[in-house]
């Protein structure tokens, strides 16, 4: 019996279950509310069930949609892998690649590889995104995620890049105005400067140190690129990692204090991307992570 489900709303009734609604679905696949809903009713027209139960506040799946979204999901990669391997045959990766990454890391590492990436690969189209907090890969249609720390997700694959050690810093401003006391105290003297934090991590404003500190914030930031400005600025002193200040150290922007009372290794420096082990874009995803490893300066 031949399949009767066409592959666009095939695709249009995962991105929906995934995203959770037909508008979120709609602005991830770049296409009009109408249209997604058009085919999901017209996949369900031509399965002749019900898939999803809609109401105002919410999306859920019916019996008989939780039954197919498993051979929807497996079908579709299935193709994908077929259209990926006849790429293959002719050696050059192509296609969609979506990579996301917290936004200092896009800036100080993805964004200078970009160009020279895409002389390597030009047929690979690079859709990069910028999440500071874990993102789901499957909800975002995300192919690589690049994660700081320790991972959790038993479900991926993971490629350690590299490890990416953490500084406390201030800048020269701030440390003139507030001079340390690393000989008085040593790092309990931490709580009488002002600290800058993270305000949505309560993980990241637990710092590796020798000694324990019971750390007090004065001012907090959603980004660690936020937080990296706001120390350029004299706001104080972060902890922040390696990869996005050592140019700034360098410089002689940003001074490292308290190096010693670090504890390494942690749990905060390693480096990974992630990505699903059925990935049906194998290909592209090691050729941009063959590309930037050695590139990396973390």
């Amino acid at each position: 019996m031949p399949v009767s489900s066409k592959t666009e709303d095939l695709e249009a009734f995962l991105t929906v279950v995934d995203t959770g609604s037909f508008s979120s679905a709609a602005n991830l696949l770049n296409q009009q509310v109408a249209k997604v809903s058009r085919a999901v009713t017209r996949l369900e027209d031509t399965l002749d069930v019900t898939l999803l139960n809609r109401t105002t506040r919410r999306l859920e799946l019916t019996e008989e949609g939780e039954l197919f979204l498993q051979y929807a999901r497996d079908g579709l990669n299935v193709l994908e892998k077929g259209e990926e391997a006849l790429r293959l045959l002719k050696r050059t990766p192509s296609g969609k690649l979506r990579v996301d990454a917290a936004s200092p890391f896009v800036l100080h590492q993805l964004a200078p590889l970009v160009g020279d990436f895409r002389e390597a690969f030009p047929d690979i189209t690079l859709d990069i995104t910028s999440h500071d907090s874990i993102i789901d890969l499957l909800e975002h249609k995300t192919d690589i995620a690049i994660r700081i720390g320790d991972l959790s997700d038993s479900n991926l694959h993971a490629r350690r890049l590299g490890k990416s050690k953490l500084h406390i810093v201030a800048s020269p401003q701030y440390l003139e105005k507030y001079p340390l006391s690393e000989n008085e105290g040593g790092i309990s003297t931490l709580n009488k400067h002002k600290l800058i934090g993270f305000s949505d991590s309560p993980s990241l404003n637990k710092w590796p140190l020798k000694q324990d500190v019971n750390l007090q914030y004065s001012l907090r930031a959603s980004s660690g690129e936020t937080i990296r400005q706001l120390c350029l600025a004299g706001q104080g002193i972060a902890l922040l990692s390696h990869f996005m200040v050592h140019r700034d150290l360098s410089a002689g922007a940003l001074v490292d204090v308290f190096s010693d009372d670090i504890v390494s290794p942690n749990r905060r420096e390693s480096v990974q991307a992630v990505y699903y082990k059925n990935s049906a874009v194998s290909s592209r995803i090691s050729a941009f992570l063959d590309f930037i490893q050695p590139r990396l300066t973390l």
